[in-house]
């Protein structure tokens, strides 16, 4: 007879802001941290390169379903973009491939250029990404050597402000849509200032409603007691605290929990809303249909 399989860790719901130190995966920094609070289910919304640091949420148990909305959602980053050195991979990890001769920077140069990546543009996917091609990631591709055709992606950047450039750097605040690589921003930027760069520092700031000025290190963490971590565990909700709120009665919640779309009077709102039971109580995440009627899209109940 098969024993069941002893389920590790414990059944707690929530998001844990983290502010990732360089040198590790966003894997490693997700298995400590769930290592850490005694965890039985955890996932993160986004992996940050091993160089880069920052703001990194890690959702626990019922919150793992709420992980897509915060991968939709926009992003801040500060990076250093090193001019007159090519990489294999875009970043400062990568082999040198390339050195090309600077040309002389001003403010008003520079800004020229900046200002032509502004709003909506298309990027050409690096090889260097986890993105899926054949069903094989890219990266694995470009570690044997192969480089494949990839489809240019459309991306939006909201904002992008010169803080600071010398001679070969260059210093910008990176306010982007999903699906954004830096990297390949930061290659684009120098081959338009007529020479080659890569990402020597990186370090995201924002994640949708999220900000690192809240987060906590690994090393912080470790000088915690466990019922200090976990209160540091923000709802589940929080991911979405600004889509329109709706309070549902007993009946809707009722339909609503089981799959089915209902008519919620006076919802004027378009999109995706939060739901709530009349007690209050985070129910899920629904979506306005063409017809008005609300369907459910994620549902939570806690873990157990």
């Amino acid at each position: 007879m098969t024993r069941p399989r002893r389920r590790r860790g414990d059944p707690i719901d929530g998001i844990l802001l983290l502010d990732k130190h360089p040198a590790i995966t966003s894997n490693q920094a997700l298995q400590q941290a769930k290592r850490l609070l005694v965890a039985r289910k955890a996932g993160h919304t986004g992996s940050l390169d091993p160089i880069a640091t920052g703001l990194l949420p890690l959702c626990f148990g019922e919150a793992t379903k709420i992980s897509p909305f915060l991968l939709g959602g926009d992003k801040r980053y500060l990076v250093t973009i090193r001019l007159g050195v090519a990489t294999a991979t875009g970043d400062a990890e990568g082999e040198i491939t390339e050195r090309v001769t600077v040309p002389a920077l001003g403010h008003q140069k520079i800004e020229s250029v900046l200002v032509r990546f502004m709003g909506d543009i298309e990027q050409i996917p690096p090889m260097f990404s986890a993105l899926k091609q054949g069903g094989r990631r890219l990266y694995d591709l470009a570690r044997q050597g192969i480089e494949v055709e990839r489809a240019p992606r459309r991306v939006t950047i909201h904002e992008l402000k010169l803080l600071d450039y010398g001679a070969d750097f260059l210093k910008l605040e990176v306010f982007c849509s999903k699906g954004t690589f830096i990297r390949t921003l930061a290659e684009d930027i120098a081959k338009a200032l007529e020479t080659v760069g890569h990402v020597e520092e990186l370090r995201r700031t924002q994640v949708g409603v999220y900000d690192v000025s809240n987060a906590v290190t690994l090393d912080q963490l470790e000088a915690m007691t466990l019922e200090e971590r976990r209160d540091l565990l923000l709802p589940i909700d929080s991911a979405v605290a600004g889509w329109p709120r709706v309070q549902l009665g007993d009946d809707m919640a009722f339909y609503l929990l089981r799959g089915q779309p209902v008519l919620i009077p006076k919802v004027q709102a378009q999109g995706f809303m939060r739901l709530y039971n009349r007690d209050g109580s985070f129910i899920g995440v629904g979506e306005v249909l063409d017809d008005g009627r609300v369907a459910p899209r994620r549902l939570f109940k806690p873990s157990q």
